[in-house]
């Protein structure tokens, strides 16, 4: 026998019976472990990228990696003060990693984690955009060309749904022909 399907239409969690905006009641929830993920991805221009390779990742503002994990720790922290209907939580975890890759793009990630009654998806989210934003606001001075972009969610566990973003396959390796 298959499981059976629901045919109730997904609906919006933070809007009462009247339509009307609403915090959602996490009361009767038990508490458990809630981790997410999330990444944005910051492209510098090559000579910015170069630049800040050169100087240890440090501009006249100080030191941008050190300084926009700060920031994105913070931003954590304090996502119930900038998302509406965001619960306070007390977070247990907080890092944020941030790897240069070629062509002058940083990625970003951010990863929470709490014992609590509802999620961490969008303090994951925010740890992850303010990162990247301090990272564009201390290089500005070299160019205003720095894009971020691919701000996503790339895991979740815990509570009603675990979700995990399927990594994009590898591309595969053009080979020079031999003449």
């Amino acid at each position: 026998m298959s499981p059976r399907r629901s045919t109730a239409r997904p609906r919006l969690t933070h809007l009462d019976t009247a339509n009307r905006p609403t915090m959602v009641d996490v009361g009767a929830k038990l508490p458990t472990l809630r981790e997410a993920t999330a990444e944005a991805r910051v492209t510098l221009p090559r000579t910015v990228a170069a630049a800040l390779a050169a100087s240890g990742h440090r501009t006249k503002k100080g030191p941008v990696f050190d300084t926009a994990v700060i920031a994105g720790v913070m931003a954590a922290k304090r996502t119930h003060e900038l998302i509406p209907f965001c619960h306070p939580l007390a977070l247990e975890r907080c890092a944020i990693e941030i790897e240069a890759q070629r062509g002058g793009v940083l990625i970003i990630r951010c990863s929470v984690a709490v014992h609590h009654r509802t999620g961490v998806e969008m303090e994951a989210l925010t740890g992850a955009s303010v990162a990247a934003l301090t990272v564009y606001d201390m290089c500005k001075a070299l160019s205003h060309d720095i894009e971020i972009s691919s701000l996503r969610l790339l895991a979740k566990r815990g509570g009603r749904n675990d979700f995990e973003r399927p990594r994009a396959a590898p591309k595969p390796r053009r080979r020079k022909a031999v003449s």
